[in-house]
């Protein structure tokens, strides 16, 4: 088979001979999320996990403020 070089970025020394095409096609389709965390604060967190747990804390945190707020603007209308 002929290879041809269609970017010129891929260096020849790259061997993807192994690889299997769209492994991971089907879990980037039901979407994926990149966020880039600045140093100072990726410091506190040492892995994905840790940051998926803070914000799922962070999330209820906020959940129950809406709720309490809802709760009391209710409360003021029927004043």
């Amino acid at each position: 088979m002929k290879r041809t070089r269609k970017d010129q970025a891929m260096l020849e020394e790259y061997d993807f001979s192994a690889g299997v095409q769209g492994k991971y096609s089907k879990r980037y389709s039901e979407g994926t999320n990149v966020i880039v965390i600045e140093p100072d604060v990726a410091k506190f967190f040492p892995d994905h996990d840790s940051v998926n747990q803070a914000l799922r804390s962070l999330s209820e945190i906020i959940k129950k403020q809406k709720n309490n707020k809802s709760i009391q603007r209710t409360a003021e209308s029927r004043r």
